[in-house]
C-alpha cells in the first residue's frame, strides 16, 4: 500500500503543477478552441480474495485448491476538450493502467506448486468523441490494448447517440470488437516430450516450440517461453440503451446487449478430474452467445438523497441464467460532502458443462470445474465517500475525491474486499 500511496502522491504533485500553467478560459463569447487539457482522473485500488476451490486444481480443496488473490491497480486518464466552428464539442481521452497481482492458484500450474505466482498487466486506451449540442447527437471511436504474460487483447469500438426533440430522452448504440490471443500454457503433466535416458539420467524435454532440450543431472530447463503457441478468441457486442427524464425527480433507462464470443473460450491451465481420478484440461464450446437486459431508475428523494436502483437479467446458450439487483443511496451530508451506501444481490445457474471435482465422465463432450460457471448466489455491500468542495481540495485544481469500499461473499466460499481511491483534477 505504501508504494501505491507514493505513486498517487507523486502524480498529484505533477498534475497540480501542470494545471497551474493552464490559462483561464474566456467564456464571455463563443470561440472555436483547439484541444486543451480539461480533466485528469487517477484511480488506485487494492483487491484481496480468499477461496478454496481453484479452477487450476479442478475444483478440489486443500493446498492445490487455494485461490487467494491480491491485486494492486493504478490508472490515469487524461481528457482534452476543444470546440469547432459549429459549436461542436470534441473530446480526446487517453488512459493507461497497470495492475500487479499475486494468485496462489497460479503456482499450481506446475503440479509441484513451483510455478510463478505473480504477474502484471498493462492496458492503454484512446477515445475520440464528438458532440453536437445543437442537433443533440454525437459519436465516438475508441481503441484499447491489454497485455500480460499469458494473454493479449486488442479492442475497437464505435458509438452513436441521439437525443429526442425535447432533450429529455436519448438513444445510444455502441459496437465493440475484442481480438484476443490466449497462450496455451498447460499444466506441467501435459507438457509433451518428457523423456529420461536410463544410461546417464539425462532428461530430454520437447517444448511447446517443438525444440528438444537435453538437461544433464542436476541441471535446469532454459526453454524459451516466448515460443509458447497461442489460440485466438474474438468477442463482438452491440449495446443499445435508451434513457428518459420522466420528471424533475425521476429518470430511468433500459439497456440491451447482444454478445458473441468465438474461438478458444476456456483456459489451458484449468484442470478437470474425471470420476476415475484421471485429470485432463478444461474443454468448452468454441461459441458463446450472451443476452443481458438491464433497467436503471434514479429518484431524487428531496434535495439531499438519491435512490439509484438497478436490475439485470442475463441468459446465454451455455445454460447460464442470472439475476442482478442493486440499490445505491447517495446522501448529501453537506453541499460538498456525500456518503453512498450500496448493496447488490446476484444469483446464477450453472452452465451445462460444469461439474465439481471428480464428477465428470470421460464421455462428456465438454467439461469444466471452474466455480465461476457453477450455480451460486452472492452479496456485495459497502459505501463510498465523496468530497467535492467548490474551491477544490488543498488546491483549486483537485476537483473531487472519492473513496469506496466493498465486501463481497459467494456461496462457493469465495470472499473478497476491495478499496478504491478516485481523484479528479480540473
Amino acid at each position: 500500500m505504501k508504494r501505491i500511496c507514493l505513486t498517487v502522491t507523486g502524480m498529484c504533485l505533477m498534475l497540480l503543477h501542470a494545471f497551474s500553467q493552464v490559462v483561464p478560459r474566456d467564456t464571455s463569447t463563443y470561440k472555436p478552441r483547439a484541444l486543451k487539457l480539461d480533466e485528469v482522473e487517477i484511480v488506485s485500488s487494492y483487491y484481496n480474495q480468499t477461496a478454496d476451490k481453484s479452477a487450476v486444481s479442478g475444483g478440489q480443496k486443500g493446498p492445490m485448491g487455494n485461490a487467494a488473490v491480491t491485486d494492486l491497480a493504478n490508472g490515469i486518464e487524461i481528457r482534452f476538450v476543444g470546440w469547432d466552428k459549429r459549436q461542436g464539442k470534441n473530446t480526446l481521452t487517453a488512459g493507461i493502467g497497470y495492475d500487479y497481482h499475486t494468485a496462489a492458484s497460479q503456482a499450481w500450474v506446475s503440479k509441484s506448486g513451483a510455478s510463478r505466482a505473480s504477474g502484471n498487466r498493462i492496458y492503454p486506451s484512446l477515445n475520440w468523441a464528438h458532440e453536437n449540442a445543437l442537433k443533440g447527437s454525437g459519436y465516438e471511436v475508441g481503441a484499447y490494448y491489454s497485455t500480460e504474460y499469458n494473454y493479449r487483447s486488442i479492442g475497437l469500438d464505435a458509438g452513436f447517440s441521439k437525443k429526442t426533440r425535447d432533450k429529455n430522452g436519448e438513444f445510444t448504440a455502441k459496437l465493440n470488437g475484442y481480438f484476443d490471443e490466449v497462450k496455451l500454457i498447460y499444466p506441467s503433466e501435459f507438457v509433451k516430450g518428457l523423456i529420461t535416458n536410463n544410461t546417464d539420467s539425462t532428461i530430454y524435454i520437447t517444448g511447446f516450440n517443438g525444440r528438444t532440450e537435453a538437461i544433464p543431472p542436476g541441471g535446469t530447463s532454459r526453454r524459451d517461453k516466448h515460443n509458447v503457441p497461442s489460440s485466438a478468441r474474438d468477442s463482438y457486442s452491440a449495446a443499445f440503451s435508451y434513457s428518459q427524464v420522466f420528471n424533475p425527480r425521476m429518470q430511468g433507462s433500459v439497456e440491451v446487449d447482444l454478445v458473441e464470443q468465438t474461438g478458444y473460450l476456456g483456459l489451458p491451465f484449468h484442470r478437470v478430474y474425471f470420476m476415475d481420478g484421471q485429470d485432463t484440461i478444461e474443454k468448452l464450446p468454441s461459441q458463446r452467445l450472451k443476452l443481458p437486459i438491464g433497467f436503471r431508475l434514479n429518484y431524487f428523494l428531496g434535495d439531499n438523497i438519491i435512490l439509484k436502483a438497478y436490475y439485470r437479467f442475463y441468459i446465454d446458450n451455455w445454460g447460464l441464467r442470472s439475476h442482478t439487483a442493486s440499490l445505491e443511496v447517495p446522501i448529501k451530508i453537506t453541499p460538498f460532502f456525500s456518503v453512498s451506501p450500496f448493496y447488490r444481490y446476484y444469483i446464477q445457474t450453472a452452465v451445462n458443462y460444469f461439474a465439481p471435482y471428480e464428477k465428470h465422465l470421460p464421455t462428456d463432450a465438454y467439461y469444466t470445474s471452474n466455480y465461476a460457471l457453477s450455480a451460486f448466489s452472492a452479496n456485495l455491500f459497502g459505501a463510498g465517500l465523496r468530497l467535492a468542495p467548490p474551491k477544490g481540495i488543498l488546491d483549486k485544481h483537485l476537483n473531487s475525491l472519492e473513496l469506496r469500499y466493498g465486501h463481497y461473499t459467494e456461496t462457493t466460499d469465495l470472499i473478497s474486499n476491495v478499496i478504491s481511491l478516485d481523484l479528479k483534477f480540473k
